[in-house]
């Protein structure tokens, strides 16, 4: 008995240092990132590119759609999302590998705004000291603007308003629930999901889009059967 605590115990101390370690390392690679370009400088950069669409030039149904289905506790919620951290964290162990990240919408901006899609520990721990900089500087609607602004929807759209143009030929303001909810699915897997080769796939994509509004009582199932039958008979613009 004795031997098995000690063991349990050099196995606590070695998780600790090993956790300090990784601490010690995502802090160092936070503060080179943000000594070679600050925050601020960042957000200016994405804010003022010309084509950026502010939070009320946005359908609230393609907000609250992308919420849904990729951090519904965002509006809620401040600082890192301890149970879909603690979920990946066990998942990549018995893995061996990154193949879960459990990021919040603030951590996945701060990814976009400084690092690369590469998995690393390291870059998911400078991601955390970003997402703290980022909820104490902005608030939850510039965040989540910023965010859909800088991601990728396929098809050579980065941002919400280049991805609603190109796919629907309309803006950001008049996207209907259901060409919302198929948008919404797109970061998640762009070169999978994007419309002109994987529309199949991205309409089941926005089913899961669709039933996380539902679970999450922003609609109903009337209005996502609607949404769905819009999508079976939508092909993209050319």
């Amino acid at each position: 008995m004795k031997w098995i605590k000690r063991g349990l115990l050099l196995l606590l101390l070695a998780a600790v240092i090993a956790l300090s370690v990784l601490v010690g390392m995502g802090y160092q690679k936070y503060r080179e990132a943000i000594e070679e370009v600050p925050l601020q400088q960042k957000v200016e950069e994405l804010t003022q590119r010309e084509d950026y669409t502010e939070y009320d030039q946005i359908s609230p149904e393609f907000i609250q759609a992308i919420v849904a289905v990729e951090d519904r506790r965002f509006f809620t919620r401040r600082g890192v999302d301890v149970i879909s951290l603690g979920r990946a964290f066990l998942t990549n162990l018995f893995s061996g590998e990154v193949r879960e990240g459990g990021s919040t919408i603030t951590q996945q901006l701060a990814k976009n705004l400084y690092f690369d899609n590469r998995p690393s520990l390291t870059r998911k721990v400078a991601e955390i000291f970003l997402l703290y900089d980022l909820e104490r500087n902005y608030t939850k609607e510039e965040i989540v603007t910023m965010y859909v602004n800088v991601i990728y929807y396929g098809d050579g759209y980065t941002g919400v308003g280049a991805a609603s143009r190109g796919y629907f030929g309309k803006e950001p303001s008049e996207l209907t629930l259901a060409e919302a909810s198929l948008l919404a699915g797109l970061p998640q897997s762009p070169s999978r999901y994007q419309l002109s080769t994987g529309l199949p796939l991205a309409r089941q994509r926005q089913q899961q889009v669709l039933q996380a509004m539902v679970e999450g009582g922003l609609i109903d199932s009337r209005q996502s059967e609607q949404a769905l039958q819009w999508s079976a008979a939508y092909s993209p613009q050319p």
